[in-house]
């Protein structure tokens, strides 16, 4: 047996062993932080009109209606002031118990001790109560513009999400409980895991979300078997290997988007729609972005597509011998294959037989939950910053997305790795996402200025190849896939883009979920439905009013669409041709291309 004796000095091992490993850590620490470049204030927060309208409206409503304001307080405070009460009885009666909570139920507070114990009780109730404060202040704020109110909004929410009580380590039980557990490792380990994320982000925190050396592209994910046939400094064109004899006589063509990377649509082989695709008998062919570097500081939009969606098109025409391509745009690509596709129309080009948009916004009136960063302050301290890097780099994009959903891709994470000393999950759809790309300066200042917000492609007309390009100018059949669930691309937006469209052979789909899970939706899972509408693409909500809902995914619908449009069968197509030779197994070079900023 054991005596006090003798685990006494060990104890006091590890506690000197865990002191020197922390020392040693905020050294690093300080290191890293000492990398962090001068921050841009203006892409750190709103701009100071925010601030002054804001206050402007308080103040306005605390002159015209005091009684408003007065009332507010005497409710947020007599709301704390009973709680507090109530606990503080309950602990005089001798319970070790906490008074009645009334709520709400939130998934961060999952842990038994934040309803049994008086401690923590008090903390939640008394967090929820001052939120509960916050979210009725804002929303009884008035002569707000909608988009100060928007944003407002959003900020508060961010304020709010902040200061939970699970995001400090002295209020959150689980990490508390962990700590005692490990004798202090996982707070040893948690700090290992935050100068790990400090060192890679070269000053900045950004919160690694999934095991980085769990996966490796082309090896245990992103394996569908093809070749890379062309390549020019905007793109690798992949051609994969048929797996059936005969195929389709019209070629498909996969644009994804350029702010990530092609292979969500190839995580592995079960969920992936690029085998989906080939199985189904289509020749496919999928261009694979080049991470800018600031050399390509002067790539605007016209060089996309030029350079990428008419080259591509152009040479999936000559390897396949075929006059027409279908064709395939997600996220941002469709916005791009839109215009590409209203410049095609204004020079009478037929090469496109039809397009399909995944998850595609061409009116941006609504810019949804973007709001928040779709105004001039962030804007042009965006404009600022890539005149100065030549990219905008991903840590800001990464970032920007995250913000959407703080709790799931920022704090949750942080807690699970700093706090309690967990390693990142081996996820490949969170690996995918943390593996992001730059945007070149031009081309992100034109999307977000011309496209997003001065919406000129639904209105006055986009400036291109000195056309002048409306949504009304895209004439191709077409099939639209929205998602249910999408915070990115918002289905109302995504379906009212598509009903202003020129094209009279329109058929729209939504999904169940999410702007990734909606898309990947494999059938053999059997998990997210879809609906289908008898009613005209002209009213979104008339539209879903007589929508149907189909159990399972939406690829075989949009596959038998798709196979209406796409010919006889041929014999099957093997990658490349004598004037297009194999360059390079799929996934390619350019996947997996690490570009500092």
């Amino acid at each position: 047996m054991t005596t006090a004796e003798e685990t006494a000095p060990a104890a006091s091992k590890v506690l000197q062993e865990n002191l020197e490993r922390i020392e040693a850590l905020t050294q690093r620490l300080i290191q890293a932080l000492a990398q962090k470049g001068a921050p841009n204030p203006a892409l750190e927060g709103p701009g100071l009109d925010l601030y002054m309208h804001s206050g402007a409206a308080m103040l306005k409503e605390m002159a015209e209606h005091p009684e408003k304001i007065f009332e507010a307080q005497v409710a947020y405070w007599g709301q704390a002031m009973k709680h507090y009460v109530e606990a503080t009885h309950a602990l005089a009666q001798g319970a070790l118990k906490p008074p009645v909570d009334p709520g709400p139920k939130d998934r961060r507070f999952t842990n038994p001790l934040w309803d049994t114990h008086p401690y923590f009780n008090f903390v939640k109730q008394q967090y929820q109560i001052a939120s509960k404060a916050i979210e009725d202040s804002v929303d009884k704020i008035e002569g707000l513009d909608p988009v100060d109110r928007k944003r407002l909004d959003y900020f508060a929410h961010q304020i709010i999400d902040l200061m939970a009580p699970t995001n400090f380590l002295a209020t959150n039980p689980d990490a508390l409980e962990k700590a005692v557990e490990t004798e202090g490792a996982s707070l040893v380990k948690g700090l290992e895991n935050l100068v790990r994320d400090v060192e890679e982000n070269k000053g900045n925190l950004l919160v690694t979300l999934s095991d980085k050396n769990a996966f490796t592209v082309g090896k245990n994910i992103g394996t569908a078997e093809g070749s890379v046939v062309y390549r020019n400094r905007m793109f690798e064109l992949i051609q994969y290997k048929p797996t059936t004899e005969k195929v389709h006589k019209t070629p498909l063509i996969i644009f994804p988007p350029w702010i990530n990377k092609f292979y969500i649509l190839d995580l592995k082989p079960q969920n992936s729609l690029i085998r989906w695709i080939v199985d189904q008998g289509f020749t496919l062919f999928m261009v694979s972005w080049k991470n800018p570097d600031a050399s390509y500081a002067d790539v605007g939009m016209e060089t996309y597509v030029e350079e990428g969606y008419l080259t591509a098109l152009e040479q999936v025409k000559q390897i396949t011998g075929e006059k027409k391509v279908n064709a395939v745009g997600y996220c941002i690509a469709g916005t791009t294959l839109s215009l590409t596709l209203a410049l095609l129309d204004k020079r009478k080009d037929k090469t496109i037989n039809s397009a399909t948009f995944f998850t595609t916004l061409t009116d941006f009136s609504d810019q949804g939950e973007f709001t928040a960063f779709l105004q001039d302050d962030f804007v042009g301290a965006i404009e600022a910053q890539v005149k100065a890097a030549g990219v905008l780099g991903s840590y800001f994009m990464q970032r920007t997305f995250s913000f959407l959903r703080a709790n799931d891709l920022i704090y949750t994470p942080a807690i699970k790795s700093y706090m309690m000393g967990e390693a990142p999950p081996a996820f490949d759809l969170l690996y995918w996402n943390g593996d992001s790309t730059n945007l070149p300066a031009k081309m992100a200042v034109e999307y977000l200025r011309g496209l997003c917000q001065e919406d000129k492609f639904t209105g006055k007309g986009f400036p291109m190849f000195g056309e002048t390009l409306r949504v009304s100018d895209v004439k191709v059949p077409l099939c639209a896939i929205a998602c249910e669930t999408d915070h990115i691309a918002p289905w109302v937006a995504s379906f009212t883009g598509v009903a202003q469209m020129g094209s009279t052979d329109k058929t729209f789909i939504l999904s169940e979920s999410g702007h990734i899970a909606g898309i990947v939706n494999p059938p053999s899972k059997k998990k997210y439905g879809h609906y289908t509408s008898e009613a005209p693409v002209t009213d979104p909500l008339a539209w879903k009013a007589a929508a149907t809902r189909h159990e399972g995914s939406w690829w075989p619908r949009w596959g038998e669409w798709l196979a209406a449009r796409s010919g006889a069968m041929v014999a099957a197509r093997e990658p490349g041709d004598a004037a297009h030779p194999v360059l390079a197994p799929a996934p390619g070079t350019y996947v997996s291309e690490v570009v500092a900023v």
